[in-house]
């Protein structure tokens, strides 16, 4: 038999038990109500107002679209996400101010600088070679036809001095002409005891014969010696007329030539020239006469310097650089036609972006040899051009009173196309504000950048941190430096050339619902459709400025949908139509492009890891082309471009 259970409780009653437990229970609640006490007083708050407190400055916002702003709470009516609390501070600060506590300007690493007034040194750099003075270049010709029976210089490379021998020329020519001054000669003689006038007319003879054979190539001196002794020569010796380099030969002996045959080509590379390409930005800070220095491979760590003699009137369309040529001396031969250089000019900038050369100061120059520079007017000494003043030149006189330019540094601008903005520290403010200015900048002097209008000296502007105050700006809705600028200036072109491309926007309409629907083949066809429209486009008849404008975004548009027509990754096509609906909407926009439906330019700041992207649809109810279905309400409407109607449409 099995052993029976016995309950410890087996000795009480129920009635006890019961007693028993509610006792317990009041102990426990007494117990409770002591340990509360007054370190735990009661809440009166129902529970749904348990979490974050609110008060009158909460505002309500799309954690993934932050320019979502609410008074109440709700979803977000481009995620459809719950928004969540946020509490905007009532501080007075205006539209485009912001205000940070001081730890999180250190947390930002705000950096801070005045705005001034200074003269600063723009850095010019650029590339080039070296070349040989074309006024030091000289050619030896034949002067008279013949045979070359010797050469004296077999080879190039060779230098010669001047008055060197260098051809030895067999010329009948030669023969014929020294006979005409004999017979001059012994004329001359036998008319000494004739009249005057017949001895006039013999003596003028003679002096023609003699220079004819001057011209020939002959000296006095050989000349001089054929009339004493009357021996003729059947030989003409070339002098080099400079001294130099021989760097081309062009003759071989016993080779016959003729009256102007080229036979060597001499160089003297005691002066050499400088050709550098200067790019069009730079040009603003480019004079004629600066200094100029240089390095070349050949002497690493030595400098070479020269002057600009020339700067070429036109503009190299392909490179888009000007072409400057430098005078350079080279008495020591060290430097080679043909080697690389890389140079740097340091042009010091005054008020109106005037270069300032204390040596230039109120001197007058010449046009043609800027090495000749004097205190006065007058005359050049080389080539006895008339002197013009350096002020005409563009250097400014430092010894008249000329104000410093305004200047910020180059890293305070937050640079978007045209327009550049620049955050100011408000003054006087409780907690430190910034508020954004968009301003008219000059052109970039090395580290800084001119201000031509929007601050004054003494603002303080941040250097630092500037992106990161601009995305708090965006981040609380403010206008920031993506703020959309002044409208662009409209093109003009004819009804048929509208018509045209209304029916490119049919098309890529098609491509944006495609995409939007997830269908890349789809798309891919409609792009095909759309390439065919556009070569139908007639840009014949418009004007130059709308014809650059529609050849600038033409190969853009073209390679967009060609990528797309065959893409048969959708993420591709995708990344295609961002760039194509960029030159569709320029289109629009600047030819002023108007059909029978209203157009919306969409937003998407989630597309392409949060790069942002935008597109074109013909309805305001977002569809977006770079999510498709897994997104496709992710986009908000940020411009329209609403339907022609009436007689004004087109």
């Amino acid at each position: 038999m099995g052993r029976k259970y016995v309950s410890p409780l087996s000795g009480f009653g129920w009635k006890k038990i019961t007693l028993l437990m509610t006792g317990v229970f009041i102990a426990g609640f007494i117990v409770r109500g002591f340990w509360r006490g007054p370190m735990q007083p009661r809440s009166d708050r129902p529970p749904s107002a348990e979490g974050p407190a609110l008060n009158e400055h909460t505002m309500w916002t799309c954690s993934m679209h932050p320019q979502i702003r609410q008074p109440k709470p709700g979803k977000c009516p481009i995620c459809f996400m719950d928004l969540v609390p946020v509490t905007v501070e009532a501080a007075d600060v205006g539209e485009r101010q912001i205000s940070f506590s001081e730890a999180a300007i250190k947390l930002m690493e705000i950096e801070t600088a005045p705005v001034e007034r200074k003269f600063v040194t723009a850095r010019i750099r650029m590339v080039g070679r070296i070349d040989y003075d074309e006024t030091r270049v000289k050619h030896i010709t034949a002067w008279v036809p013949g045979r070359i029976d010797r050469l004296y210089v077999d080879f190039t490379g060779i230098t010669v001095k001047k008055g060197d021998h260098m051809v030895y020329l067999y010329s009948p020519e030669l023969l014929s002409a020294q006979a005409e001054l004999l017979q001059a000669v012994k004329a001359t003689e036998s008319a000494r005891g004739a009249s005057e006038l017949i001895r006039t007319a013999t003596a003028a003879t003679l002096d023609a014969s003699r220079e004819k054979l001057r011209l020939l190539g002959l000296t006095r001196e050989q000349i001089t010696e054929i009339e004493k002794t009357g021996k003729v020569v059947d030989h003409l010796t070339i002098y080099a007329p400079v001294g130099g380099v021989v760097i081309q030969k062009n003759a071989t002996e016993g080779m016959y030539v003729q009256t102007g045959t080229r036979i060597y080509s001499i160089a003297d590379l005691s002066q050499l020239w400088v050709k550098l390409d200067a790019y069009e930005s730079d040009m603003v800070w480019v004079r004629y006469g600066q200094e100029v220095e240089f390095e070349v491979e050949a002497y690493p760590g030595e400098l070479f310097d020269g002057k600009i003699s020339f700067i070429d009137p036109v503009l190299d369309p392909v490179t888009r650089t000007v072409k400057l040529r430098v005078d350079v001396a080279n008495p020591d031969g060290r430097l080679k036609p043909d080697m690389f250089v890389q140079a740097v000019v340091h042009a010091r900038i005054a008020q109106g972006g005037k270069v300032m050369d204390a040596a230039m100061a109120g001197k007058w120059i010449c046009p043609m040899h800027p090495s000749v520079v004097k205190d006065g007017p007058g005359k050049c000494d080389i080539c006895e051009m008339d002197l013009v003043t350096t002020e005409s030149l563009g250097y400014v006189k430092v010894r008249e009173p000329d104000e410093a330019p305004l200047v910020i540094p180059a890293s305070a601008p937050l640079i978007t196309g045209k327009r550049a903005v620049v955050y100011v520290q408000v003054p006087d403010a409780n907690k430190p504000t910034f508020e954004g200015r968009q301003v008219v900048l000059g052109a970039r002097a090395g580290d800084y950048y001119i201000v031509e209008a929007g601050l004054q000296q003494g603002d303080i502007v941040a250097t630092r941190g500037n992106f990161k105050i601009d995305s708090a700006l965006q981040i609380q809705a403010k206008p920031s430096m993506m703020s959309a600028a002044g409208k662009p200036e409209a093109l003009k072109a004819p009804d048929d050339f509208h018509r045209q491309f209304r029916r490119v926007i049919e098309g890529y309409l098609s491509i944006q619902r495609a995409l939007a629907a997830d269908k890349v083949t789809e798309a891919a066809k409609a792009a095909g459709l759309v390439l065919e429209r556009l070569s139908q486009v007639d840009m014949t008849t418009l004007s130059e400025q709308a014809h650059q404008f529609w050849m600038k975004q033409g190969e853009a548009k073209k390679t967009s949908l060609q990528t797309i027509n065959k893409a048969a990754d959708i993420e591709k096509a995708r990344k295609a139509f961002e760039s194509l609906s960029g030159g569709v909407t320029s289109i629009i926009e600047r030819f002023e492009i108007r059909g029978d439906r209203t157009l919306y330019l969409i937003h998407c700041p989630m597309a392409f890891n949060n790069k942002g992207a935008d597109w074109l649809q013909d309805s305001n109810d977002t569809n977006n082309p770079y999510f498709g279905a897994s997104m496709v309400k992710c986009g908000s409407v940020v411009k329209e471009f609403p339907k022609k109607t009436g007689q004004n449409r087109k």
